[in-house]
């Protein structure tokens, strides 16, 4: 053995393993007890060594040193020196260090080996269900477990969703129907009713609804006969339609404190739900002799005399109208010459102004103002223009017709005036002294005064153009 360390040692100069032992002892080598100088050839701890001794020691601590050399390089590969096979330090490129953050979060190999690929496929680390595209089989199961319950074998595990009572009722339905108010799709109102678990409520759903259109207008009265009629069958049947109405009944003195005319308008709806046949025929006929309440019996009499007059051609189904914005727009202008005239006649405002609200055609309400106008300029007597200018007044006071629509209304004529002309021919006197009056009642503003078009005049150009004529309006 010393031999062999001799042979090696003499290939290999001394001074190389003094620089290695010191530059690469650690404490472990410290706490041993080992102390290494320039004189450690002679003397370790005190005892002279021989020269034998002294070589075999200087081994030791060299392949200690290349030992501990190759341990760091494996840990840091790529960065700092390395050992060459005969022991010689070679330096390499050094690499910045990589944050302990990013190596935590990194997937790849951390040796330096592979294609760089993620460890298993992707399928590895906390959180991951599995490979992309991985279908999993059904587990099966093991009888063998002491868990195994052979009765939750064969189970179907489904939502239940508990039944609604009165109060969550309320709170539930009443936002689903005034909504329909706005759109008015009965599928939808249907598909949100077969959602919820009605339970003993379901009885319910139509008296709810009619209660709610007894204070809104006609249309969405007629909405909710529509709705009726559409529900029965997919959501209720025939004894839930006639146990809601009997409770309307019942209920109607309750009604009437907030709705006068609730028992004649309750039985339009039972003379309606008769005629769409969600109703039977004799249910009107069984509460013969049994009533004792004023409002019902009045209710009753109400659709007994609107089912007999259906009899003789009336059409029950149109008995509420239709609402303003899906009338069409020619019976929309017979019914605004059908109001001026009856207000002609009778003179009375505040009853036009109900009969243009009821129409409920805000946005087109300077057809009225136009028809309005249009009627004045036909007139012959002072009697019609003062009636009309004062609705108008009224009608503008009152906010019924905005500004807006009184100033297109105003502006429509204007643009009209000339063909109006043609068949009144002192249509432009008459405007003009209308757009006055307007002004001076505060129905119009300056600018929209100052736009009245005037009257064309004929005058010759110049005293020798020989009777050359030019038409110019001022």
């Amino acid at each position: 053995m010393a031999t062999d360390c001799e042979a090696w040692l003499n290939a290999n100069p001394v001074a190389e393993a003094e620089d290695l032992s010191d530059s690469f002892l650690s404490g472990e080598e410290d706490n041993a007890g080992l102390v290494v100088n320039k004189n450690f050839r002679n003397e370790i701890n005190g005892n002279l060594l021989s020269s034998s001794s002294n070589s075999i020691h200087e081994a030791r601590l060299k392949a200690k040193a290349k030992r501990r050399l190759r341990k760091n390089s494996s840990r840091d590969s790529g960065r700092g020196d390395s050992l060459s096979d005969n022991g010689d330090v070679v330096s390499g490129t050094s690499v910045a260090p990589s944050s302990p953050k990013s190596k935590l979060l990194d997937r790849k190999s951390r040796l330096g080996k592979g294609r760089g690929l993620p460890k298993k496929g992707g399928a590895g680390g906390k959180g991951v269900w599995g490979r992309s595209g991985e279908v999993y089989e059904l587990e099966e199961v093991d009888q063998k477990d002491p868990n195994y319950d052979e009765a939750q074998e064969n189970c179907v595990y489904e939502t239940v969703v508990p039944p609604l009572d009165e109060r969550d009722f309320e709170k539930t339905v009443t936002p689903i129907v005034q909504e329909y108010f706005e759109h008015g799709d009965t599928n939808e109102v249907a598909e949100l009713l077969a959602e919820l678990n009605l339970g003993p409520m379901q009885s319910k759903v139509p008296s709810l609804a009619v209660s709610l259109a007894l204070e809104a207008k006609a249309s969405h009265r007629e909405l909710t006969s529509r709705l009726l009629a559409d529900l029965c069958g997919p959501v209720l049947s025939l004894s839930d339609m006639e146990k809601s109405f009997d409770q309307l009944l019942l209920e109607l003195p309750d009604l009437v404190l907030d709705t006068p005319g609730a028992p004649q308008l309750v039985g339009q709806f039972i003379a309606r739900a008769v005629s769409d046949q969600i109703l039977s025929k004799s249910y009107i006929d069984g509460y013969k002799g049994r009533v004792d309440c004023q409002y019902t019996r009045v209710s009753l009499d109400r659709a007994a005399v609107l089912l007999r007059m259906s009899m003789g051609g009336l059409r029950i189904d149109n008995q509420w109208g239709t609402g303003g914005g899906q009338r069409p727009v020619i019976q929309l202008i017979k019914e605004m010459n059908l109001l001026l005239k009856e207000y002609i006649l009778s003179g009375d405002s505040k009853e036009a102004e109900k009969c243009l609200k009821d129409l409920e055609v805000p946005h087109f309400h300077h057809e009225f103002v136009y028809e309005a106008i249009v009627m004045m300029l036909e007139s012959k007597g002072e009697k019609t223009l003062k009636m009309i200018l004062q609705l108008l007044k009224s009608l503008s006071v009152s906010s019924v017709i905005s500004i807006d629509q009184m100033r297109r209304g105003y502006e429509r004529v204007y643009m009209d005036i000339a063909e109006i002309n043609i068949d009144v021919p002192r249509a432009y006197f008459i405007l003009e002294k209308c757009v006055d009056k307007s002004f001076s009642l505060g129905i119009i503003d300056v600018k929209l005064r100052d736009l009245c078009p005037c009257r064309g005049r004929k005058r010759f150009v110049s005293e020798g153009d020989g009777g050359v004529v030019k038409l110019e309006s001022y």
